[in-house]
Parts: structure tokens; C-alpha cells; sequence
């Protein structure tokens, strides 16, 4: 009977022990669905319906020079051939000379609008990682992968995701509950 004990207790110690570390990486290693937080995530809709404004306001900007300058074109071609070789010369070189100062102003407009989405989508990004750190440490988890839909994490159990509770305590702590 002693001999059968104390295997037995080797046993049941190594069960203990491999249920232990199984439980403890698996119960660790969960992820979040990255672009399902940046969707979902309240200051995201926020940051976005803002810049959506601000676009709107120099798109429009754009859209009457350009509405300006179609306007003298057509002036142009109304008056045309009344005007002098000189004139007619001097017409067109104002007249491409503005159509070249909007093409460029239109450019520099759209760079400066892309520069400005890049930065407010960063802002965005960075609040939710911070978020995701503080939270993972809090919680007692030594690695959270952020999935993103394009590979790194193909499969990952229901119960290893994150994302919902992430992203409802992220919206929660943005409307300061």
C-alpha cells in the first residue's frame, strides 16, 4: 500500500502542476480584434465626424475657386473676340496662371488632409493602446495580441477575446464612468 501512495502522489502533483501552467498560459495569452476597437471605440466617431467637417469646409473652399475660375473662362470666351491680340495673350496667361495657383492649392489641400487623417487616426490608435496596457495589467494578463485581420492572428478561441469588454470599458472611461 506505501508503495502504491506515493506514486500516486507524483501523479497527481505533475496533474496539478501541468493543469496549472495549461490554465495559466491559456487563461493569459487573449487577444482583441484591433480594427472591431477603432470602430467601435465613441472618440473615433467623434474625431472622424470633426475632421469630416473640416474637410468638407476646404473642400469647399476648392470648389469655389474653381467655380470662380470657370466663371472668368467663360467670361473669357464670351468677350473674346472682341478683345486685342495683346489683350487676348494677357486673358490667357491670368487665366492659366490661376488654374495652375488652385491645381496647387488643391494638392497642398488634400496632402494637408491626409497628413491630418493619418494624425487623428494615430491619436485614436494610441489612446486604445495605452488603454489595452493599462488594462491588461491590471487584469493579470502577461500578452494581449491585437488581431487586425490581415494574418497574425487567424483563429483564436471565443473565450480569448477580448475586444467587447476592451472595447466597453474604453467607451466607458472616454464618457468619464
Amino acid at each position: 500500500m506505501n508503495k502504491l501512495t506515493f506514486p500516486i502522489a507524483i501523479i497527481a502533483l505533475l496533474v496539478a502542476i501541468s493543469s496549472f501552467f495549461y490554465l495559466q498560459s491559456s487563461s493569459n495569452m487573449v487577444f482583441v480584434d484591433v480594427n472591431k476597437l477603432v470602430e467601435g471605440y465613441k472618440r473615433t466617431k467623434i474625431v472622424k465626424a470633426e475632421f469630416e467637417k473640416k474637410a468638407a469646409a476646404m473642400k469647399a473652399n476648392v470648389d469655389s475657386l474653381l467655380g470662380g475660375w470657370q466663371n472668368e473662362l467663360k467670361a473669357y470666351e464670351k468677350e473674346r473676340n472682341s478683345l486685342s491680340k495683346k489683350e487676348l495673350e494677357l486673358k490667357q496667361e491670368l487665366l492659366g496662371n490661376k488654374q495652375q495657383q488652385i491645381s496647387s492649392y488643391q494638392q497642398a489641400i488634400q496632402k494637408q488632409l491626409q497628413e491630418e487623417d493619418k494624425k487623428v487616426t494615430q491619436t485614436v490608435v494610441n489612446d486604445i493602446n495605452d488603454f489595452v496596457k493599462a488594462y491588461g495589467k491590471k487584469k493579470g494578463y502577461k500578452i494581449i495580441f491585437g488581431a487586425v485581420g490581415n494574418g497574425n492572428i487567424m483563429y483564436g478561441e471565443e473565450v480569448s477575446d477580448l475586444t467587447d469588454k476592451v472595447l466597453e470599458q474604453l467607451n466607458a472611461e472616454f464618457e468619464g464612468e
